[in-house]
């Protein structure tokens, strides 16, 4: 059985810093891609940032040059290192793969980010 835990989040001031995880376990099949998505309380899930196998990465505007996506494809383990947190940026993170040819969509439970002073 595919999961994807997360870990990292909690509670920082604005301007701080976070490194979240994700690690995938239970697939023997190739991770294709690996993203990282958030929800604000009241707001609809939004694309953050995404990493292929490859390392081709993409990022949502609104953090382009404060975050980064990484991955060590031999942990399967996906990482986002926030930088110059803002209060906007608080939200529930979630981890997401497409794993094996069919590109199957895995999510995990999420971990919370709150940015405050």
């Amino acid at each position: 059985q595919v999961q994807l835990v997360e870990s990292g989040g909690g509670l920082v001031q604005p301007g701080g810093s976070l490194r979240l995880s994700c690690v995938v376990s239970g697939s023997g099949r190739s991770i294709y891609y690996m993203g990282w998505y958030r929800q604000a309380l009241g707001k609809q899930r939004e694309l953050v940032a995404t990493i292929t196998n490859s390392g081709n990465t993409n990022y949502a505007d609104s953090v382009k040059g404060r975050f980064t996506i990484s991955r060590d494809n031999a942990k399967n383990t996906a990482y986002l290192q926030m930088n110059s947190l803002k209060p906007d940026d608080t939200a529930v993170y979630y981890c997401n793969a497409a794993i094996g040819l069919q590109l199957l969509n895995y999510w995990g439970q999420g971990t919370q980010v709150t940015v405050s002073s």
